[in-house]
């Protein structure tokens, strides 16, 4: 989470530079109910959003930290599932397809600012470690080290996407082996050509992008690591600035989310939407602090 903050921060990332970045998309026509779902999960996501800011003034972070994981993570699904909507009109109801759908419509077609836009085009193992050393740019940087800089944020961000592609590889070929394709071949592993053929074209159709990561961060927190967040005199040290990380990784997401919401259904209905929010909102955050309109006046953005 730290090495997300770092990219983040070096790429400026706020609805400002994700407006500018998105100022050749134009609006999309869409009906009443598309619509409602682009703004129903952005307020969502906010909703999200405004919990981590305020566990940051908490006291002991094992008390919320792992909680704080499910409202990071959520945000990051809502505003997913708002620029899936505004980009291709559909919306999908479990973790897994919002992460599919988000990496097809979004960032596989250039439409996510770094680090979100960070991605593996297959899970075959030689195209995803290319693909991935690219990324990592000769970084030294590690996830067994708190990353200080971009280039250990660098390292740090690749080794966490390999070890989500190999994940994500693993759990594809388990599943592949209970296809009738595979038992047809009466073998229980992909040692034989054959298998290995079929191996490599189920996982060449696979692609794992940041969503994906967001979902496998999340079981990790509040299931397969969950005790390493509440156990052990050293838990404070180490979670130490972890809310603020996930606080800072959301509002970045969410601005680029909301600008590309923004381009999709025109300024008039966004300034609207922005509006109402903070007049009508019962939680903390602030609609404007993320979704800040740009000038209008000379901006050639509109």
């Amino acid at each position: 989470m730290r090495a997300l903050r770092i990219l983040v921060g070096d790429n400026a990332i706020n609805f400002s530079r994700a407006t500018s970045f998105y100022k050749k998309e134009g609006k999309r026509a869409m009906d009443g109910l598309v619509e409602n779902t682009v703004l129903e999960q952005l307020f969502l996501a906010l909703h999200h959003l405004s919990a981590l800011q305020e566990l940051r003034s908490g006291s002991t972070a094992a008390d919320y930290a792992r909680i704080g994981v499910l409202a990071w993570y959520y945000g990051i699904s809502n505003a997913a599932s708002a620029m899936t909507a505004a980009q291709a009109g559909s919306f999908q109801e479990n973790h897994s397809e919002t992460a599919r759908l988000w990496d097809e419509q979004i960032a596989s077609r250039g439409l996510a600012i770094a680090p979100f836009s960070w991605r593996v085009s297959s899970l075959v193992e030689k195209t995803y470690k290319s693909e991935i050393k690219l990324l990592r740019n000769g970084s030294p940087g590690s996830l067994q080290i708190l990353p200080l800089s971009k280039q250990d944020a660098l390292g740090a961000a690749s080794e966490y996407l390999s070890g989500s592609a190999g994940w994500y590889a693993s759990y594809a070929k388990d599943y592949l082996k209970h296809k009738p394709e595979f038992k047809a071949l009466g073998v229980n592993n992909f040692k034989t050509k054959d298998a290995k053929a079929l191996r490599d074209n189920w996982l060449e159709r696979k692609a794992v992008g940041f969503i994906h990561q967001a979902a496998r961060y999340r079981g990790k927190a509040n299931y397969r690591e969950a005790l390493f967040m509440a156990y052990g005199h050293d838990t404070e040290m180490r979670l130490s600035g972890f809310v603020e990380d996930m606080h800072k990784v959301l509002k970045a997401f969410l601005a680029m989310a909301g600008a590309f919401a923004c381009r999709r259904l025109g300024r008039d209905l966004w300034a609207e939407f922005v509006e109402d929010v903070d007049l009508n909102k019962a939680f903390t955050a602030r609609a404007s602090d993320v979704w800040t309109q740009p000038i209008r006046q000379n901006t050639g953005l509109f």
